[in-house]
């Protein structure tokens, strides 16, 4: 069997995938040959706190990627909006979805979250204890040592030359 005859509306598709020609293709072309604006299966996407959160995962993990919602914080969420923790994402409704946001409300995320750490880093900088110090100068904070190891916060090694005798 040849290749399919391409309709004119779909010339500039075409080339852009240079040449691939698939069967896939063919509902989104029947799409464009009937002018239909409507996108098949598309779902609305849960966000919370500003996030979209994976619609195949299942809630008590997808609650995760909100930053600022551990494991423990997200079972506590779940526990409290009575949703069940083995949900998926996809599966929730919008009364689900809307009591989640809403307990969600209750702690500190995202934005706010990350705000108040800079600035906790910044007051530590700022009247020059020992950790604001070590913070800025990019060494390790809680007492690590520093004569080997240490890689993570001083980066890649940098060779000095030797003394010559």
């Amino acid at each position: 069997m040849g290749p399919l005859p391409l309709p004119v509306s779909i010339g500039p598709i075409f080339s852009l995938f240079s040449g691939c020609w698939t069967l896939a293709w063919l509902p989104l072309l029947a799409q464009l040959r009937l002018g239909s604006t409507a996108q098949p299966n598309v779902f609305p996407v849960a966000r919370i706190a500003g996030v979209d959160i994976p619609r195949d995962k299942r809630i008590e993990i997808a609650l995760t990627y909100v930053y600022g919602i551990g494991l423990t914080t997200a079972q506590k969420i779940l526990s409290k909006t009575g949703v069940n923790p083995d949900t998926r994402v996809k599966d929730l409704d919008d009364a689900d979805v809307q009591k989640l946001r809403g307990a969600a409300e209750g702690y500190t995320l995202e934005g706010d979250l990350r705000r108040q750490e800079g600035m906790a880093l910044k007051r530590l900088q700022d009247i020059g204890c020992v950790r604001g110090r070590r913070h800025r100068a990019g060494l390790p904070v809680r007492g690590q040592r520093t004569r080997t190891n240490a890689r993570t916060r001083r980066g890649a090694r940098k060779t000095v030359a030797g003394k010559k005798k």
